[in-house]
């Protein structure tokens, strides 16, 4: 089994689910990194001027947040350390809503959700729960630092959690200024058979093990070809260790009762949204 990159519990109420959170996808991607050609070394990031075209040091960077055009209020690294929400071990379920009335654009990343020590029964209580309602459940969660939105819903047997992009940071569609061309195209009755036609004709099933990265393959052949010749560089590689401690969680399967006899916390109320500046992130 995967490890976990996160342990914790879903919290509803009074109703804790102990669970892990393991990754649901990997990196198919062809990593490409740069190296010095003369000694082989990796090279980094430089950091540069964009005025002077002069590399800078460390000691003389800063951030700051463009607050108007040209102008940036600089934040120092206590203020940001201080902002940042304090991390917990709890996906903290605030409201339940239609599966279907979260749109597409705001997903982000998927995990697996699994059980974790005794919470097993409470688990499969909520997944079954989903998918009796046909409801999926909003919650909050700090990962890695950083506060994020977040659905849970059942796939099979199981959880899945998928991180949402929060609602400022998605684009409208109305962006796209889609003209009458499109919005009152006068489409052709033939044309449009013909089009189902094909979609008929090219109408298959769901195969993931068919599906391959074409040019991964091929690089990775390149690779192997070249490492068989010998033509192979030796770059040390740096080892990260992280420690990760798991919550301490109390069993409350037996507060469910509590829970929907009104120990349930309150959907909390919307705040009016504040004014909308135009601000950018510091390069």
């Amino acid at each position: 089994m995967p490890r976990a990159i996160w342990k914790g519990a879903i919290s509803f109420g009074l109703v804790h689910i102990p669970v892990s959170l393991i990754s649901a996808v990997k990196s198919d991607r062809v990593d490409f990194d740069w190296l010095d050609k003369r000694t082989m070394d990796p090279v980094g990031y430089k950091r540069v001027n964009k005025v002077s075209g002069k590399e800078v040091s460390k000691d003389n960077i800063v951030k700051g947040v463009e607050y108007k055009k040209g102008r940036y209020v600089v934040i120092s690294e206590q203020e940001i350390r201080e902002a940042r929400p304090k991390a917990t071990q709890t996906i903290d379920i605030f409201a339940f809503v239609g599966a279907d009335e979260i749109p597409l654009q705001h997903f982000d990343t998927p995990y697996y959700l699994g059980p974790d020590q005794r919470g097993g029964k409470v688990y499969a209580l909520l997944r079954e729960t989903l998918e009796s309602t046909g409801k999926v459940a909003l919650a909050r969660l700090v990962l890695h630092t950083q506060q994020h939105l977040a659905l849970l819903r059942p796939l099979d047997d199981a959880l899945v959690l998928i991180t949402l992009r929060w609602p400022e940071e998605v684009r409208d569609i109305q962006r796209l200024e889609l003209d009458s061309s499109v919005t009152a195209s006068k489409l052709d009755k033939r044309e449009l058979q013909m089009a189902k036609r094909l979609v008929e004709d090219m109408s298959s099933q769901w195969s993931p093990d068919e599906y391959r990265n074409d040019f991964k393959d091929t690089i990775m052949q390149l690779v192997d070809e070249k490492a068989s010749k010998g033509k192979i560089a030796v770059v040390d590689a740096v080892e990260e260790k992280e420690d990760r401690k798991s919550a301490d969680i109390i069993d409350l399967t037996d507060l469910l009762k509590r829970s929907l006899a009104g120990g349930a916390k309150a959907p909390a109320k919307k705040k009016p949204a504040p004014a909308k500046r135009t601000r950018k992130k510091a390069s």
